[in-house]
């Protein structure tokens, strides 16, 4: 990998590791009702993208799903999940993805499990369950059901993407942003209360989080990372992506106050230990764990 490519990966992982931790701050420290701020966002990603959204990728069904799956359920569930889990907890649960993803190949693209990839799922959900542990049982809060919800839809929408012809980036976060704002308004009004005067209170920080989200994040940073998987084939990248939970773990330890201790750190080196044995496993099932990243 060239040089400055590899550099602009390092930048897209961080990015994404600062966008957990901003997340949790904007629903959690300001109290930001989680699926207006996941609303908004994607208001101002369908805004900026809104040149790109024709022509409609076919089939028009799949490409909604997709959307919605990886779009403002995945957001929506992240954000959820992010009032009361801590980020690094959460980058490490949200690893479960990985099985997700391999199970749903197999009944859908009916692709076949080895003793390898057997071996990594098994150590990835090792790892996770050591992290939810704790003295006299698993400990699995409302917060971390919704991360494990939130990798589950994005699992579901990587495999149904992986169905489709190639997307453009930009159209596809057009079709993301469109699809996911109309249900996610819906949902605010109807459930949540007091969002535009929690986020006039919350000031020009929270405005400043809303656009590092919808811009750097959606559009700046996934838009690179799906030109490198174009550029490099996809079991170089995959090990590299795992710079992301690294990134949120430390960024969360210095930024929200996340307790670190060794029942921590070895949940965390067991599930992305498995994560990195299923994704140097074989190339197709990679590129589907790639289609599953984001921030």
């Amino acid at each position: 990998m060239r040089l400055r490519d590899f550099l602009l990966l390092v930048a897209v992982c961080l990015i994404w590791g600062f966008s957990n931790v901003v997340s949790k701050v904007v629903v959690s420290d300001w109290h930001v009702p989680p699926l207006f701020f996941a609303a908004v966002r994607f208001a101002i990603v369908a805004v900026a993208t809104l040149p790109w959204l024709l022509p409609i990728p076919r089939p028009a069904w799949r490409i909604v799903a997709i959307g919605l799956l990886m779009g403002g359920g995945n957001f929506a569930l992240l954000f959820l999940g992010l009032q009361t889990a801590s980020p690094s907890a959460a980058a490490v649960v949200i690893q479960i993805g990985v099985p997700f993803t391999t199970l749903l190949s197999v009944v859908i693209l009916k692709e076949s499990i080895h003793r390898r990839r057997a071996l990594g799922i098994a150590l990835t959900l090792a790892g996770v369950v050591l992290v939810v542990w704790r003295p006299g049982g698993i400990a699995l809060s409302g917060g971390l059901l919704y991360i494990i919800a939130c990798a589950f839809a994005g699992s579901l929408g990587a495999i149904l993407m992986k169905q489709m012809e190639s997307v453009p980036p930009l159209r596809f976060q057009a079709w993301v942003g469109l699809v996911s704002f109309v249900p996610l308004a819906v949902a605010t009004a109807l459930i949540e209360q007091a969002q535009w005067t929690i986020a006039i209170a919350a000031g020009w920080p929270f405005l400043a989080a809303l656009l590092f989200a919808a811009l750097f994040v959606s559009l700046f940073a996934h838009t690179a990372y799906y030109g490198l998987i174009g550029r490099y084939e996809a079991n170089l990248l995959a090990p590299l992506t795992l710079m992301t939970p690294l990134f949120t773990m430390a960024l969360g330890v210095a930024i929200t106050g996340d307790h670190l201790d060794a029942r921590m750190i070895a949940g965390a080196a067991l599930a992305l230990g498995g994560v990195l044995i299923v994704a140097l496993r074989r190339k197709r099932a990679t590129e589907v764990l790639l289609m599953n990243e984001r921030a």
